[in-house]
């Protein structure tokens, strides 16, 4: 079966791509053997360009930086080209085989790997639904035990002289509808804060928020339905700890949902070129370009 006529519509772009690399890999890019401009060095038969090294040079790089930089660069590849030429005078005709082969093998693999990403990115279906989300996490979930604490908690901090410090403590602990939206009018009052307590956060991050509570003192503040107030030389912080999961259970879904997106769009890319493997030999194999011939 022959591939989508749109596989091969960006072909263009891999071509450029992959000569790119042949460029750099056939050690001719940047030093062409005959000089039809203004070279700057020579070792050997091979010639360093003005206008290889003006690409690599800052607007914004001083005279006497850019001066600098381009003598250490003529010197650092007139050393390369220097030792290339006396590795393949000294090195053993087998251990040139042999790097010429990994160079013909390596230069295959950026080929086919450029070229497959293309594919990829054009072909790939990357829309995971919830539905396959949840499905992934009802027959997963015991291996996505957590390794840290998590706590689900709203917080503010307010400087230490914030004169309705009562008041807002008071509509932090009952948080109805009404108090948010005191809250929320009063926000930029605030330091810090965070009133969405039904996301899940690791106590890492808890503490990096909340310099008061540490590695020591979780245990303290960060229990379930735990309210705080600490303070310290910057602020005071006032906490309402809604839900605590510890280390070992299972994590919830909403936490790990990026973890278990991206899982899925790996799979779904291995078996995509997988298939596409395939079917560029089958195709092959019908269109006689490739064929096993049978051991006697």
């Amino acid at each position: 079966m022959r591939l989508p006529k749109k596989t091969y519509l960006r072909f263009s772009y891999i071509l450029c791509v992959s000569t790119f690399v042949l460029l750099i890999l056939s050690c001719e890019g940047l030093f062409r053997k005959e000089p039809d401009n203004e070279p700057l060095a020579r070792v050997g038969n091979n010639y360093l360009y003005k206008e290889d090294i003006n690409s690599l040079l800052g607007d914004t790089m001083a005279q006497e930086d850019s001066a600098s930089f381009v003598t250490n660069y003529i010197n650092n590849w007139a050393i390369k080209q220097l030792l290339f030429s006396k590795a393949q005078i000294n090195l053993t005709e087998e251990q040139i085989a042999e790097f010429n082969r990994l160079v013909a093998n390596y230069r295959i693999d950026l080929f086919t790997r450029a070229y497959k990403e293309a594919l990829v990115l054009r072909g790939e279906d990357t829309t995971i639904t919830d539905a396959q989300l949840f499905r992934f996490y009802e027959l997963e979930k015991e291996n996505f035990i957590l390794k840290e604490k998590l706590v689900q908690l709203r917080f503010i901090e307010i400087p230490r002289q914030f004169l309705n410090k009562d008041e807002v403590t008071s509509k932090l602990k009952r948080f109805n509808q009404e108090d948010i939206v005191y809250l929320d009018s009063i926000g930029v009052q605030f330091r810090k804060l965070n009133f969405n307590d039904s996301l899940w956060v690791p106590v890492s991050r808890v503490i990096q928020e909340i310099p008061p509570i540490s590695y020591e003192n979780e245990d303290r503040y960060l229990k379930k339905s735990q309210f705080f107030e600490l303070e310290d030389s910057i602020g005071v912080y006032l906490g309402k700890v809604s839900n605590v999961l510890s280390v070992n259970e299972i994590a919830p879904l909403s936490y790990i949902k990026p973890t278990i997106r991206q899982v899925l769009l790996n799979r779904r890319k291995l078996e995509y070129m997988r298939r596409l493997e395939t079917e560029i030999l089958d195709e092959a194999v019908k269109q006689k370009e490739f064929e096993v011939y049978e051991k006697d």
